[in-house]
This record gives structure tokens, sequence and C-alpha cells, in this order.
């Protein structure tokens, strides 16, 4: 997630948030050369550029992602991850990862003149369901879903170069050329994920229209707190004159997520600044806060790209979209960008789609991403509460251009629900992998066999979520397709470049 206007500061030389534990690999970036020619250019290592790029790898589809940093970033700022985040991150195969590294939102805890108020719900829990098996937010620093995601792509044989930036780029109808630090690569496909102040957002003239959502400067740190001095099992809340003041225990580490409101000043940085503030706004004292380590501040600032794309370059994440930190959205319609894209791009290089296919990227996310703009202003401002919005579960792609028809209880564009599904567990565990599955699903019509392993069939009763019918998942888990017998799915399935007409 980035947040506009930012200036950040690590306050811990040389180590890394984390502290003790993390794994040596991702303190020392690995070193490799850059490629004169490759499919897809990734700019950017944040949350939207490695998922991205671990999709394209599960794919086989050669991508290089280059970030400017020497490091990946090292802050808890996008700490939340949506259910529907953790489906997304299920199927890539860091689920597992982010399950063990992560926790449930602990109850908020408001305070008063050093003593306790009384409970407050930040967010809301829900239990799971056959249908979808995460029912609440998961805390997961920002750092560490980076190096979840960094982990896995190298699993899979790629990597990032690190302390490499994009300087200029040019286009033309089969590609766009970049001039890099290190040299100059070929890509068909360039995307952008290199944060709201987009370096390749700039060179591509896209326009990006916003506005304030709040006046006062934030401010965001890690910090330590000796544990005497304040437990771990609330998320703990100020209320002031001077503005309201969080500290939340961040799951897998010893760090809290220090967030601090100025409706007058502006943050300091400095550590000692930081200990002030925590001692003047609460009822710890200075020497309580024993280290700080990351902060930064920002004006929350909502904005919206004019495109999100242009020729063969593409914006994703925080370049197409910067969001309020509130409802906890900006990360997780980050990754959801790449999620949509990723297979889309697969289709076109792979398997023989037309490249239009690429333009239903911008017709699905851009409408996405500027209501979960209006979500996170709304919730900001105190206009509407976390609730089922926030999850993400309920988004969708109705009336898209990629969406037809409908059957059971479902409507092409959907989330495909998940499900029993018999011997082979749950229509999740289905789903898993880059492939597009077709369910028939309490019916004997007849279904299309595919001319490859691009698609996986399956028949069998039909789950509560669904009804009857057939129902074409699109490998992002989305309903393409849907309908009581095969008619039309032959003629929608061709420009996604599927062969569904063999018998």
């Amino acid at each position: 997630m980035e947040l506009n206007n930012v200036k950040e500061s690590v306050l811990a030389s040389g180590t890394h948030p984390a502290g003790a534990g993390v794994p040596a690999e991702f303190d020392v970036p690995a070193e490799f050369d850059v490629p004169a020619e490759i499919d897809v250019l990734i700019v950017g290592a944040g949350p939207s550029g490695l998922a991205l790029a671990v999709d394209l790898a599960r794919r086989g589809v050669p991508a290089l992602v280059v970030e400017k940093a020497a490091t990946l970033f090292p802050g808890s700022r996008g700490k939340g991850v949506q259910p529907r985040t953790r489906e997304v991150f299920d199927d890539l195969g860091a689920g597992d990862a982010v399950r063990e590294h992560g926790g449930t939102a602990p109850t908020g805890m408001t305070w008063a003149d050093g003593v306790r108020q009384g409970p407050y719900e930040m967010f809301r829990r829900a239990a799971p369901t056959d249908a979808e098996p995460y029912g609440e937010p998961w805390l997961l620093p920002q750092w560490r879903t980076q190096e979840i995601l960094l982990g896995r792509l190298r699993e899979l044989g790629g990597d990032v170069a690190f302390s490499t930036a994009l300087t200029t780029l040019a286009q033309d109808a089969d590609g766009v050329t970049a001039e890099l630090t290190t040299g100059t690569v070929r890509a068909s496909w360039l995307v952008a994920a290199d944060g709201g102040r987009s370096t390749v957002r700039r060179a591509l003239g896209v326009g990006m229209t916003g506005e304030s959502v709040d006046p006062a400067p934030m401010l965001v740190a890690d910090v330590r707190i000796a544990p005497a001095a304040l437990d771990r099992d609330n998320w703990h809340i100020f209320m002031g004159d001077a503005g309201y003041t969080t500290l939340c225990p961040l799951p897998g580490t010893d760090d809290f997520q220090l967030v601090a409101q100025f409706k007058e000043g502006a943050p300091d940085l400095a550590p000692e600044a930081v200990r002030a503030l925590v001692a003047d706004r609460t009822h710890l004292a200075a020497q309580d806060v024993t280290e700080v380590r990351w902060s930064s501040d920002f004006r929350p600032r909502a904005a919206l790209a004019d495109r999100f794309r242009a020729g063969r370059a593409l914006l994703m994440g925080d370049a197409a979209h910067i969001h309020s930190p509130a409802g906890g959205q900006g990360l997780n319609t980050s990754v959801q960008d790449a999620y949509n894209l990723g297979w889309k791009l697969g289709q076109v290089l792979l398997h023989g789609a037309p490249e239009t296919l690429i333009d239903s990227y911008e017709q699905e996310r851009r409408p996405v991403a500027e209501a979960m703009l209006g979500l996170s202003t709304r919730i900001h401002q105190g206009r509407q509460e976390r609730g089922r919005d926030t999850q993400q579960l309920g988004l969708g792609y109705r009336g898209g251009p990629l969406s037809t028809g409908r059957a059971g209880l479902l409507e092409a564009g959907d989330r495909a629900p998940d499900g029993p599904a018999g011997a082979h567990g749950r229509l999740f565990d289905l789903f898993r992998g880059p492939h597009f599955t077709l369910l028939a699903l309490g019916t004997d019509a007849a279904l299309p066999a595919a001319a490859d392993a691009s698609v996986r069939t399956y028949r069998g009763p039909a789950p509560q979520a669904y009804g009857p019918g057939l129902f074409l998942v699109r490998p992002d888990g989305y309903i393409g397709w849907a309908g009581e017998d095969p008619a039309g799915l032959a003629a929608y399935a061709e420009p996604l470049g599927l062969d569904l007409t063999s018998a």
C-alpha cells in the first residue's frame, strides 16, 4: 500500500524489522544478469509486483521483476489481509506461510487517563463457512507478506533484480524497450507496480485524479514496547484532542504498529520524538518504547489513474490507485489486480488468446478500484463501518466483458464459492493452479472435453452455494460462463485461448 506524500525512516540500520529469525536469503538480495529480452517486465517488488511474478512463474511465463531499492520494503504498513486475498494467497501457494506468520486481529481496547474503558471491535468477525473458508481479516506485517511472496517466487525459479531502476521507456506495437540503470530490456509487456509516485505512470503520461481524504497528517511506525508496560492481547486505542493514537501488536513479531493522527502540526520521525509522542498521548513512559524500528508520515489521499493500460504498458496496485489505510483495502486491491492480470497475460503469451483480452483488465479492475477507494474514504471519515464490504468476498465482474450467463444461484462474474468436491476434497482444491475449471454440478448435461490441461473438469453434486448448472471458473476464481447446458460455451471459450470443441 502506497500512502501519498510519504516520508520514511528505517531506524535499525542494517537489521530487518522482524529482528531475529528472519531467513538470511531475504537480507542479501540475489544478484543475477538481467536478460536482454523478456515476456513481461514488472517494475516494483511490492505486494502486487511480487504476486504477479508468482502467478506468471507458475504458468511458465518468463518475467523479470526490477526494484530500485536495495531490499524489500521494511515496514508493517499494509498489515490487514482480507478474506478474499487469503484465498488468492492460498491459490498462489503462499497460504501456509500466511497462516503460520499471521494472526487474527485482536479486540480493540479503548483507554482514557490510563484506565481501560472497554472493548471495541475493529472488524466484522464471521465464522468460516462451506462457501467462505476465511471469515475475518488476518494481520500480517507488509514486510512479511512481501517476504513470503518473494520466497514463493524463488521456489518457482524467479527472483528480483534489486538496486535496478527504470529510467526511460519507449514502446511500439510489439512491446516496450526499457532503459534500466543496469542495461536495456526489451519486453512484450511492461507492468507498473512501482507505487503511488510511479515512474512508469508518469513516463506514460497517464493522469491520476484524486482528493484529500483527511487534512490531518498521520504517523505510522513499528515500535517495541517493554512487555510489562502493555499487553499484546488488544489493539489499544487512545483518543485525545491532538488526534487518535493506536498501538496494534503485530503477529509473529515483538513489534507494535503505532498509528497517530495529527490535527495540528506534523509528525517528527526521529526515535526520541516518537517516544515522546507515545508518552504524551498514552499512559506509557517514553522509556517503555524500547525501540523504534521504522517510521513514516503521510497525508491520507484517494486517487485513481485515468487509465490502467497504455499500449503495451499496464498499471496496477498503487501505481493505479492510492487508498486511505482505513479499512485495509489498498494492499488487498493491489494483489487482486495482479491476480486478474496474470492469467490474461498467460493466455495471450502462451495459448494464443488475442491481445484484446488484456483490455478486459482495465474494464474489470478499474471499477473495482474506484469502488474500494470510495469505501476506504467513507471508513476513514467515519461514514461507514468496517463490514462485509471490506472483506472483498462480494466483489465480482457481473456485466463485464468476460461474464456470460447464469445457472443455479450464481451469475457469471460472481466469485466461485468453495464447497465439497467428493474425493477431490474441496472445490478450492480443484481450482488451485493456473488452469480453468469446468464444473457440472447437480446436472447430467454433457461436458465438452478440453484439448489440453488448461481446463480441468469435475462433475458432482451441487453445493448449497451453487445450485445445479454448468460453470466455467476462471483461473482467478470467478465464474466466466454459466448455463444449464453447454450451448454457447465453446464460442465463449475461444477468445480466451481455450479449445472446448472436442468431444
